[in-house]
């Protein structure tokens, strides 16, 4: 066994370019041959030097011997030893899917028990339900009809899997690739042979083609499941970023929904259907207003004529509502009118899907009609922040008056009113329902006390907690499918954590536009992919989150088992990890193969 180099072209300015494989003699009659056991690329990265101590240890590897002084071996050498050993395994090996299983005499060999070795645990849980999802929308199919050759198609998958099973940048996935999953075996491709760069190539290509692809994979869902499409939930989210970004014209600062007001953001919008499946998504500047986005979106994803359009309270502007009406589209929004009725006589009661009590007042106004609804578990938490908010506010200011009594500390009268309206706009949801004064010494340039009285101001959060209102020119459906049409917000408002917190949305690396985009998008179709999963899941009544999803698929592997035979020879066998109960029915409702990649005997 040895390496050799082979020259397999020129390059314009006469740099040669060659490739190196793994060979070994092998006598044919009267002559010695050369065969190829392995292909190691252009990339091969070992020092000529290291070769025959590398074949060394790769035999070594394959026959079970233990290699001595290996303390003076270098760690990049000993681990291509064993990354080149077992894809010798896996090229050589027999590969039987599950004929074992079928022949009732078995395949019993002599070994030696004490001599077993397990080796290169590769995660396929995640990795195997990713692939079977994009089988059943044909995702291939789609990247090929878009000019994606087999290796970019392996890419890609490698990408949008990699960010489902351990989200992170793409340099990330790379590693991840590389050197935790085994979705290379599962797509016959090794991803060390791959440049990181290769993943960055694929995530331009896929931004470039993002219109077609969003549109292609929604189409071939909705098919799959029969999903309506007459209803379309649009809202927006931002992540921010890490590093300078001076070159990304998008990256600006404006409102953090993580508070990071610190850092430029981008925006990402989206619209899905009533299925929770993302119909189209959109990256805008940091700084943009919700509310100008509307138009964009829905111009750009074609939505058809009288499709109802739910949105929350920050898209739902007169001059948006305006624009809905003109073009035909049906709304249904949370009014932002500041004022709560007092409801009185309810027109309709019914319960949530968590079993609380939801009455709901209607009043019709021409073409439109509003919901005033009553929630009991939303007037209970917004009873519960007033009541913290009130009392964290008092606390402050018996503070504040407390230290006009006490040396060394601030009195001055327009210091002591500049506190005060600071701590009136920090509180400001429950400072107005407060009359203070502050009272001057005789001075008037020294505050002596402070007084303050609580006068809540009527239809307010803190009178009429629970309560809030919907606006639509729905006027067919009645108020309980109404309501419970605009509570499919919240799941937007779920998949908007699931990207951030499971599928690695934030922060983002990047520096240039292109690959920020890309970097969102391909969390986009993870989350697609995803959610394909749990509905899946959902239809045979598994409701988890797919963090629960995605830990129990992690633990199922593939391993190599080694023995030593007492005929001298070494028995490798490689296969997927037992299933574990839990693991079994996820399996079983997805439709998936048991035992991924097969089995693989070697005897060398």
């Amino acid at each position: 066994m040895f390496i050799r180099r082979t020259k397999i072209g020129t390059a314009k300015d006469g740099k040669a370019y060659y490739t190196y494989r793994l060979v070994k003699n092998v006598r044919e009659g009267n002559k010695v041959r050369q065969r190829t056991l392995l292909n190691l690329g252009r990339h091969f990265a070992i020092e000529k030097e290291y070769w025959g101590l590398l074949c060394t240890l790769i035999k070594n590897r394959l026959s079970g011997q233990k290699s001595i002084f290996m303390e003076d071996v270098p760690e990049e050498v000993r681990s291509e030893a064993n990354r080149i050993a077992y894809r010798l395994i896996v090229a050589d090996g027999k590969l039987d899917k599950s004929v074992e299983s079928k022949n009732k005499e078995g395949n019993y060999q002599e070994v030696d028990v004490d001599s077993l070795e397990v080796e290169r645990p590769r995660t396929v849980g995640v990795e195997n339900a990713g692939l079977k999802v994009m089988e059943e929308v044909d995702f291939e199919g789609i990247l090929r009809g878009l000019k994606f050759n087999e290796r970019q198609i392996a890419i890609v998958k490698g990408l949008v899997i990699g960010r489902m099973a351990s989200p992170g940048s793409e340099r990330h996935t790379y590693d991840w690739l590389c050197s935790v999953s085994g979705l290379g075996e599962l797509l016959d491709i090794d991803f060390v042979d791959i440049s990181h760069m290769s993943l960055y190539r694929a995530s331009d290509m896929l931004i470039r083609r993002k219109d077609e692809i969003e549109r292609e994979l929604f189409r071939r869902i909705q098919g799959l499941f029969g999903l309506p499409c007459t209803v379309a939930l649009y809202d927006l989210t931002n992540t921010y970023f890490e590093g300078d970004v001076s070159c990304n014209k998008k990256a600006l600062r404006g409102h953090s929904k993580e508070r990071r007001t610190d850092r430029p953001l981008l925006t990402l919008g989206l619209v899905l259907d009533s299925s929770g499946f993302v119909k189209r998504s959109q990256v805008f500047a940091g700084n943009i207003s919700e509310v100008k986005t509307l138009e964009e979106m829905l111009e750009g994803l074609s939505a058809p004529l009288g499709a109802l359009i739910v949105m929350d309270r920050g898209l739902c502007s007169e001059d948006n509502i305006e624009w809905l009406k003109s073009r035909g589209y049906r709304y249904l929004v949370v009014s932002r009118e500041r004022g709560r009725c007092n409801l009185g006589d309810m027109d309709v009661s019914f319960e949530s899907r968590s079993g609380h009590q939801i009455r709901v007042l209607v009043e019709r106004d021409g073409d439109e009609q509003r919901l005033y609804c009553y929630s009991e578990a939303k007037a209970r938490k917004e009873e519960s922040m007033n009541r913290l908010h009130t009392e964290r506010f008092e606390k402050e200011l018996e503070r504040l008056s407390s230290g006009l009594n006490k040396p060394r500390t601030t009195k001055a009268l327009g210091k002591v009113q500049e506190r005060v309206g600071r701590l009136k706009e920090r509180y400001k949801q429950v400072s107005r329902h407060y009359q203070i004064e502050i009272v001057p010494d005789e001075s008037g340039k020294r505050a002596a006390e402070l007084r303050w009285e609580r006068v809540p101001v009527e239809n307010t959060r803190l009178t009429h907690p629970g309560v809030y209102c919907l606006r639509t020119n729905e006027l067919h459906w009645d108020a309980e499918k109404l309501w419970r049409t605009y509570t499919m917000l919240t799941d937007v408002e779920a998949v908007f954590r699931s990207l951030k917190s499971e599928l690695g949305l934030r922060p983002v690396y990047h520096q240039k536009e292109e690959r920020c985009d890309g970097h969102l998008f391909i969390t986009v179709l993870a989350y697609q992919f995803v959610q394909l999963i749990r509905h899946r899941l959902e239809i045979h009544g598994i409701k988890l989150s797919w963090s629960s999803i995605r830990e129990l698929l992690s633990r199922h592997q593939r391993v190599t088992a080694s023995f030593s035979r007492r005929d001298g020879k070494r028995l490798h066998i490689r296969k997927a990890t037992e299933l574990e109960p839990a693991q079994e029915k996820l399996y079983k409702v997805l439709g998936l193969d048991t035992n991924p990649g097969g089995r693989v005997t070697l005897v060398v």
